[in-house]
């Protein structure tokens, strides 16, 4: 449920950022503002270069705005824990030599918390439909399981912020439906969502859209 009264889970302001490719200088980012409560789902649609993805890179402090103010309700992006900001990549991020299971588990490792998060990572991945693949590496399953891995993974602590992009890009309709119902009971607990789609139905599920276009977001 969206929080109106709560502070902004991040809030960006006037952010810009620009990169060189060959001697071109490409502006990703030109003045985005944006804010997300609490409880909320924001969806990004835009087509491929408008910037959508240098958005949520910015957002999770992989790269830093050439110019603007980025702030985030626990501190900064890029030392934020798990359980304030999970990203869900289209690379996906698994780490090869960790089983399913073991990916999932990873946010619970990192805080030394594993026996506490057990059950809701095999809960997570019963609903996700890859518990019969928990004892697999990731090379020895398909990208659309692959993928529903990375999303038990940033669901596991259940984050303040959660940034996804494409997170149904390799699902079909009823293991979409099945991973955008997650984001969605994820957001009725008080966690918000940046997610970046082209699927229609996913930008349905959003409680607002938002578009971008040549770096700028309306």
């Amino acid at each position: 449920m969206v929080s109106t009264t709560d502070q902004p889970i991040v809030e960006g302001a006037a952010l810009t950022k620009s990169f060189r490719r060959d001697a071109e200088t490409v502006h990703a980012l030109r003045g985005v503002d944006l804010s997300v409560a609490p409880g909320e789902i924001v969806g990004i649609s835009g087509a491929s270069g408008s910037g959508k993805s240098t958005l949520l890179a910015v957002l999770c402090g992989w790269e830093q705005p050439d110019a603007g103010e980025l702030s985030h309700v626990g501190g900064e992006a890029v030392s934020l824990p798990w359980s304030e900001l999970a990203l869900v990549p289209q690379t996906l991020g698994l780490l090869e030599d960790l089983t399913v299971r073991e990916n999932v588990l990873l946010p619970a490792r990192l805080i030394r918390q594993v026996d506490t998060y057990v059950e809701r990572a095999e809960e997570l991945m019963t609903r996700l439909r890859i518990v019969q693949l928990a004892d697999r590496f990731p090379a020895q399953i398909s990208q659309g399981e692959q993928q529903r891995t990375s999303i038990a993974r940033a669901l596991l602590l259940r984050p303040r912020l959660l940034l996804a992009d494409e997170p149904t890009a390799h699902q079909d309709h009823g293991l979409a439906d099945i991973v955008l119902d997650c984001l969605r009971e994820h957001a009725e607990e008080g966690g918000s969502c940046v997610l970046v789609s082209h699927h229609r139905n996913a930008l349905d599920r959003a409680d607002r859209v938002l578009a971008m276009a040549d770096g700028v977001l309306q």
